[in-house]
């Protein structure tokens, strides 16, 4: 079965600010010809089982589809090294998912599940709710381990919902919290995937979901690269909840991408700086690292320092940060199959994505992973 997306070519507007939201992509010279992009065009068929439920016994034993301009080319996730030459710098996302499902009762004694979406301070969050009926501002909820949590305030799909006690809040969900494995995985997380579903890298809490691509890396790849002459550089964006929404509107003029937080330190500046100057390759490890590189980028260099974006990236975007970029295959409709279309150029992702799906390339956050060339020129 092959990938079904359509073409398409970009309706241009300028993006403006590190942390604004971006609904038309930032292109060179605009053509009379491009039609308004639509959510159909970033449909493809996927058979459900190619969907991975669980990872493979080894990190670096996945596949990897390398994609440079229409070719394509099968390989293995430990064959990275021979992809990559002396002074090229991974950039990494050191984000560490949080225990971020807790389930519980209103007061009502209504059962509820809550996903928190980020922590706001030491003792306040912003979480979804799922509940037949969702609670009221100023009501109260009884969570797992006994914790009542008051409901202070709903702010659209999200509760700000506040913890009892001086404990810090990344400590009490690590107590009494979940791992939130995505929806698309149809099964509990189990013992395993405390260490699978996190990167060996993982260092800062914050994110609910993973940083897919990088799961890929053991310590061994990683001594491996190194030896090479292969550099490293560390940022972190902590993965929001919004990462599963659904984009719900086919004028995609009228999708709003949602908020994630970021830090780029001065460390990684210099890093990417150096990297240019010898004539070595910028390689995203993720999406998520992409995005926080784009996002820092926006008004020109790259600065250093925390940030918020929203930044919307679809064909036509001119990426400024990164030359190659490693990912896993994303869902159909979803802002990162945007992303990469952008990054690697729509009709080579097309082909790229049907030939995955042919060879029967595993899928998502425990799936394979791609290596794209960047090619934005269409």
């Amino acid at each position: 079965m092959g990938c079904a997306l359509r073409r398409f070519e970009a309706n241009p507007r300028k993006i403006t600010g590190r942390a604004e939201s971006a609904h038309y992509p930032a292109s060179g010279t605009p053509e009379s010809n491009k039609m308004p992009l639509s959510l159909a065009d970033f449909d493809y068929d996927l058979p459900p089982g190619l969907i991975a439920q669980f990872p493979l016994p080894e990190r670096t034993a996945s596949r990897l589809l390398v994609m440079d301009g229409s070719h394509l080319e099968d390989r293995r996730f430990d064959d990275l090294p021979d992809l990559l030459r002396a002074g090229d710098l991974l950039v990494f996302n050191d984000t560490r998912v949080l225990h971020a499902r807790l389930h519980g009762v209103k007061d009502s004694g209504g059962r509820i599940e809550v996903l928190i979406e980020r922590p706001v301070g030491r003792h306040e969050a912003l979480a979804q709710i799922r509940a037949s009926h969702a609670p009221w501002p100023g009501s109260r909820l009884v969570l797992e381990g006994g914790l009542e949590v008051s409901v202070v305030a709903r702010e659209e799909a999200f509760f700000l919902l506040r913890f009892p006690g001086t404990e810090d809040l990344v400590d009490l969900l690590e107590r009494h919290g979940k791992l939130p494995l995505p929806p698309y995985i149809q099964r509990q997380a189990e013992d395993a995937d405390e260490g699978r579903y996190q990167t060996v890298y993982a260092r800062h809490h914050g994110s609910v979901a993973a940083p897919t691509a990088g799961l890929h890396f053991d310590a061994s790849l990683m001594d491996t690269l190194r030896a090479k002459g292969i550099d490293f550089a560390w940022l972190t964006l902590h993965v929001g909840a919004g990462t599963f929404q659904p984009v719900r509107v086919e004028d995609l003029a009228h999708h709003r991408m949602h908020r994630e937080r970021y830090v780029i330190p001065a460390d990684t500046v210099n890093a990417l700086a150096a990297a240019r100057a010898r004539g070595g390759r910028i390689v995203a490890v993720g999406t998520t690292s992409l995005r926080a590189l784009e996002a820092a980028a926006q008004e020109g260099d790259i600065l250093a320092g925390p940030g918020e974006t929203e930044l919307f990236i679809l064909p036509g975007f001119r990426f400024r940060t990164a030359d190659a970029l490693i990912t896993n295959f994303h869902l159909p409709k979803s802002t990162l199959l945007m992303l990469v279309s952008a990054f690697g150029g729509l009709e080579n992702l097309r082909r790229a994505y049907a030939h995955a799906v042919a060879e029967r390339y595993r899928f998502f956050s425990y799936g394979d992973a791609m290596f794209i060339t960047r090619h934005d020129t269409e």
